[in-house]
């Protein structure tokens, strides 16, 4: 009931547009429906502990307050931002005293990942015992950053990230609590939606400086709306699971020949703060490990575009790592010398005590030339096909095949030469 001094005027939008039945929640309806997994807890009334993992904005706390709604629990939140060892014992306390009068506990724990590891063990007993249905809120990936054992003790649920159809739906409920249509034509409209970025919340907040503003005389149009609306920074967190998805997302867009992907996410990255340097070492390392010798061009390439970035920094400097982005893209691809080098290695491990061959040591002393260091050796340049054919594995080795080129870009010619050499080797094999 609202008072003199608590109307809906005056009551912030996210609040009054916030969902009273589990049917108003949009984009989550693959766990929320009657035949969903969270649809079916509720139907049956017995909540079981869940970690629901999801981006910001997407639905988490309103879900989990429907959750204790509709199966009768005590509802009480918590932030693992701002709460402590302290707070958990009264949390706890408290949920045991409901327990003893047939008073179930939902907590909830947002941002149940900042807790660290020996704190989310304290959540174990309880959970066990049955003291509290923990439903914990993380947009972390909880294989990563939650406890194992607290993993085990609860179901994981997937929420979506609100699409288009979602938000949409957002801003004509919207429309309809405040009795007034958006200020924005229909181009408008659409740059809100992107620029909500799947955010629910992000976007009611947008939706609330817009139906706020006393001086907007007619419907803005896109550009305007940039102008009106602060820029929403990209989601992107350096040290967490997000550096790690674009990186692979850049890498595997490279390695598939797909320029404007891997444009994308390289700029992704740059937007959401990564080190450049960081970028340019890695698409050095893809200059060597999947063009290769493909292109024996990429390698100096990318050299040359992180010197060019060091030189001229951002945002001059950022044209070169985009070009370089798309050279390695387009550029014909091989692991060839890759699959030769860990070939090798694992070769060399295994037969690390073996002696180069005696015609192939160098003899400065008259002993070593007398137990037939340099003996027999053949300069390949001067023999009649720029070939000697000699063997230069250690004696009493087979020879061995690491590196096996592609049919692509250059090594088609690297190709050729071997097949030339290694008849010559044949031919020459077969005269002794």
């Amino acid at each position: 009931m609202n008072t003199l001094f608590q109307t809906d005027e005056y009551r912030p939008l996210a609040d009054r547009l916030r969902p009273t039945k589990i049917e108003d929640v949009v984009g989550q309806e693959h766990l929320l429906s009657a035949s969903a997994p969270l649809g079916r807890m509720i139907k049956s009334g017995k909540l079981t502990s869940f970690i629901l993992w999801g981006s910001a904005g997407c639905g988490k706390t309103t879900i989990a307050r429907l959750m204790a709604h509709y199966t009768d629990m005590e509802f009480v939140p918590i932030s693992a931002v701002f709460s402590g060892v302290a707070d958990l014992r009264k949390v706890f306390a408290d949920a045991e005293e409901r327990q003893k009068m047939g008073k179930g506990t939902l907590l909830f724990v947002d941002e149940i990942h900042r807790f660290n590891r020996s704190q989310q063990d304290g959540f174990l007993p309880y959970v066990e015992k049955g003291t509290v249905v923990l439903v914990g809120a993380t947009t972390e990936n909880p294989s990563f950053e939650l406890n194992s054992a607290l993993l085990s003790r609860c179901q994981l649920f997937i929420l979506n990230r609100l699409d288009d159809d979602s938000l949409e739906k957002i801003i004509r409920r919207a429309e309809a609590e405040v009795g007034a249509k958006l200020p924005v034509d229909d181009d408008a409209r659409s740059a809100i939606k992107a620029m909500a970025d799947g955010d629910g919340r992000y976007l009611i907040n947008m939706l609330e400086a817009l139906f706020a503003a006393k001086d907007i005389k007619k419907k803005l149009n896109a550009s305007q709306l940039a102008e009106f609306i602060s820029r929403r920074p990209a989601t992107y967190d350096k040290d967490r699971e997000g550096h790690y998805n674009l990186i692979s997302a850049l890498h595997k867009s490279m390695r598939g020949s797909d320029p404007d992907a891997a444009l994308y996410w390289m700029e992704r990255m740059l937007e959401g703060g990564e080190d450049p340097k960081y970028i340019l070492r890695r698409l050095t390392r893809f200059a060597t490990e999947d063009v290769g010798l493909a292109d024996p061009s990429a390698l100096p390439f990318a050299i040359a575009a992180w010197d060019a970035y060091e030189r001229l920094g951002s945002p001059e400097g950022d044209l070169a790592i985009a070009e370089l982005v798309i050279f390695l893209a387009t550029a014909p691809k091989s692991i060839g010398a890759y699959k030769a080098h860990n070939n090798a290695a694992k070769v060399a491990r295994d037969t690390g005590s073996l002696m180069p061959p005696k015609h192939i040591l160098n003899a400065p002393t008259k002993m070593m030339k007398d137990i037939g260091y340099g003996e027999g050796y053949q300069y390949d340049p001067e023999t009649a096909d720029g070939f000697s054919g000699a063997n230069y594995f250690p004696d009493g080795m087979k020879r061995q095949t690491f590196y096996v080129p592609f049919e692509r870009g250059f090594e088609r010619e690297i190709a050729k030469r071997l097949a030339y050499w290694n008849r010559l080797r044949a031919e020459k094999a077969g005269k002794k």
